[in-house]
């Protein structure tokens, strides 16, 4: 009897005559293109259009086929013939001996065999009596280095570097992931089987641990005294009006104003955290913050007495008795003294005294005119002469005439205050026919301490 077989798919014979018993033999192994089903116990069809990349070249589409797989044109047609038992008759002997192939039920428990199969290499025999493949990596029969990674494979396995290393010969050497194309966005840093990025100082990692990110400095925790400005990768600190940055351009230091400028303030200056102010001496009042002005204390408040006359001068005040005559002299109106005709001793003395206050600033500067007297009656045909009777001993003044009735008082000399000068300027007055008079004009000059 001929008994053909074909190893397409795992499958079962059936051998069926009156004189024989029926037979079974379970093959395990399987053709190209097929691989074994250990679950249904039969070989089953490899779809190598799924797992055979680009299988198919020029455009051509992949078809499976038992057994292997056809490249055809894309607009080929395609007719699944569903394969149906077949039956074929032999005669022998006058005998007709029936095969039929039968595919394999999956559901079937596999019969008891009723002899030992052979396994090739790399798998073994399991209790249902089919080759399974021996998982070399789990049993420690590999010859993997122990710096390698086992990986099993059907009917065999293989020796893999871990991630991060690469095969060079039979070793395994870390691959230096800085040196490839950039993973980090400032700094890498390579580690045996790994790497790690670094960032420039004023940045942090972003949650995808490559990319840095600014820190806002300013917002997390602000390391400046005042003002905090965030720039890319970094910060700036900066002061408040009336301070500076100190060396650590950190911390704010006070200017002292007062040391930049002796001219800041008029008088004083007092320097204050972060500012200054500008204060005045004593009959001082402060003005447009820097400046001092005379207070009048003549407008406001004085300790005159009512026979007194206040007379305000820079930086304080005086009081003068409102009538200033003395003997022989009498009070004809304010400030203004006359010795009567009548008064054998007003014969030789000046005709009339007028009292005149005036004050000047500390330390003016000189020559300057202070003070003009000038005649209040004319005569006609007569002449009028001008000179500093008294009060000129260190020649601080001289007296110009300026016309035929007057004449202006000249400063040469610096005063310093404070200080009270009393000068008598006389005016004499001659006519054609000798008559002769004088007047004298008072002048108290008050020099105040200051010069403003």
């Amino acid at each position: 009897m001929m008994l053909t077989v074909m190893f397409l798919a795992a499958f079962t014979l059936t051998t069926v005559n009156s004189q024989e018993t029926e037979e079974t033999i379970t093959y395990t192994q399987c053709t190209d293109g097929y691989e074994w089903d250990p679950v249904r116990q039969r070989c089953k069809d490899i779809d190598e259009c799924e797992i055979v990349p680009d299988a198919c070249k020029g455009g051509m589409k992949c078809v499976n086929h038992y057994g292997g797989y056809l490249c055809l044109p894309r607009t080929a047609q395609i007719i699944v013939n569903n394969g149906r038992e077949d039956t074929a008759a032999e005669s022998t002997g006058g005998r007709n001996n029936v095969i039929r192939r039968t595919p394999a039920d999956p559901h079937r428990p596999p019969p008891n065999p009723t002899h030992q199969i052979q396994c090739a290499t790399g798998y073994e025999q399991s209790e249902q009596n089919v080759c399974q493949d021996i998982d070399e990596c789990a049993t420690g029969t590999h010859n993997c280095r122990a710096d390698q990674v086992c990986v099993n494979l059907r009917g065999s396995f293989s020796c893999q570097c871990p991630s991060g290393y690469q095969k060079r010969g039979e070793q395994c050497v870390d691959i230096d992931e800085c040196n490839l194309p950039p993973y980090c966005h400032h700094r890498c840093v390579n580690t045996p089987g790994s790497y790690y990025c670094q960032c420039n100082s004023g940045f942090q990692l972003a949650a995808n641990n490559h990319t840095c990110v600014d820190i806002n400095e300013c917002d997390a925790n602000n390391p400046c005294a005042q003002q905090c400005y965030n720039i890319l990768g970094s910060f700036i600190c900066q002061c408040n009006p009336g301070f500076e940055l100190s060396s650590d351009r950190i911390n704010c230091e006070d200017i002292d104003e007062c040391r930049t400028s002796s001219y800041i303030c008029q008088y004083q200056c007092v320097n204050e955290p972060g500012k200054f102010s500008c204060i005045c001496p004593e009959g001082y009042q402060v003005v447009g913050a820097r400046t001092c002005q005379d207070i009048n204390e003549c407008e406001t408040t004085n300790e005159c007495r009512e026979d007194e006359m206040c007379w305000n001068y820079h930086g304080g005040f005086r009081c003068y008795p409102r009538n200033p005559c003395q003997e022989p002299y009498v009070l004809t109106s304010e400030n203004r003294c006359v010795c009567p005709v009548s008064s054998a001793i007003c014969r030789e003395l000046p005709y009339s005294v007028v009292y005149k206050y005036m004050s000047i600033r500390s330390d003016r500067t000189v020559p300057s005119d202070i003070f003009q007297i000038q005649a209040t009656t004319i005569y006609p045909n007569t002449i009028n002469t001008f000179r500093i009777k008294s009060g000129n001993e260190n020649g601080e003044f001289y007296l110009r005439q300026t016309s035929a009735i007057s004449a202006m008082l000249v400063l040469v000399k610096s005063l310093s205050g404070p200080r009270e000068h009393i000068v008598d300027l006389e005016m004499l007055t001659v006519n054609s026919l000798n008559y002769r008079t004088s007047s004298v004009l008072r002048l108290t000059i008050i020099v105040g301490p200051y010069s403003f």
